[in-house]
């Protein structure tokens, strides 16, 4: 064993996942930077096989070649270009067993003035649609493989109120409905389905705030810390979990409240 092999060894013993990865076939989408890197790295690492998906086509072949993946240009907004990335998989690895879906943008627009209906979207397009498309194209392969796991990349701003930028936490929030109710309605068939929801990490979505973060002293969260929680996750056995990342605090499941059942009739 190499010197490199002993310690990728050594992380997956410390982690647990060496079993449970090794071998996999992984779909990791906006994979060419950001969280969608450091996720396909980590796969990788602890030994699955992995498609590295995204549009930027040079980022992407990077990336891919750097693990020794395959990459494939994806437009997660269009459901038939999902569709291509999930057969592409079956053909490269004789099957998928994880779909990481992460691809996402920034908003840059709200609802008064500044509506801009091409970037809203657009937005839309690729921080929902691609999850619901990716879903829905990545199932069959699944359930052909006897069950499998997904993750999808949601966001603080989809557990709490962002004034700011309302459209990203109204596409962020719909992921975490989607999750709570996709995690148990899939459950029979052993797909695993939970999202994540950071804060401000390491991604091109932040560019336009570092400013802002810095002059607030706020942390950015490492991508390799995003990428750690996913892998937690995929080698867990929960479902339906939206877990949080905060810069300084351990990742965990989030704890909503249950919704008040219905009162007693007046008079009762």
């Amino acid at each position: 064993m190499t010197t490199a092999e002993s310690g990728t060894a050594a992380v997956r013993e410390e982690r647990g996942d060496g079993a449970s990865l090794q071998g996999k076939a992984a779909i990791v989408t906006g994979a060419a930077g950001g969280l969608g890197r450091a996720t396909a790295l980590a796969l990788a690492k602890a030994g699955a096989r992995v498609v590295v998906a995204d549009l930027d086509t040079r980022g992407g072949r990077e990336v891919a070649d750097l693990i020794g993946g395959h990459f494939r240009a994806c437009d997660v907004s269009d459901l038939d270009a999902n569709r291509a990335l999930v057969e592409f998989t079956q053909e490269t690895y004789g099957g998928v067993d994880i779909a990481v879906l992460n691809a996402g943008v920034a908003t840059g627009c709200g609802v008064g003035e500044d509506f801009a209906p091409a970037r809203y979207r657009r937005a839309m397009g690729a921080n929902l649609d691609g999850v619901v498309f990716g879903t829905h194209a990545v199932l069959p392969a699944l359930r052909a493989r006897g069950g499998g796991a997904i993750v999808a990349t949601a966001s603080l701003a989809g557990l709490a109120a962002v004034p700011l930028d309302p459209l990203y936490a109204a596409n962020k929030h719909a992921v975490v409905g989607l999750t709570r109710s996709l995690g148990p309605a899939l459950a029979p068939e052993n797909v695993r389905f939970n999202a994540i929801c950071p804060g401000f990490a390491e991604s091109r979505i932040i560019d336009h705030l570092r400013g802002m973060l810095s002059e607030q002293g706020l942390p950015v969260i490492p991508a390799e810390a995003v990428a750690d929680t996913v892998l937690r996750i995929l080698t867990g056995d929960g479902t339906g979990e939206c877990w949080f990342i905060q810069a300084g605090r351990e990742a965990e499941p989030f704890r909503f409240r249950r919704v008040p059942g219905p009162g007693r009739p007046v008079g009762v």
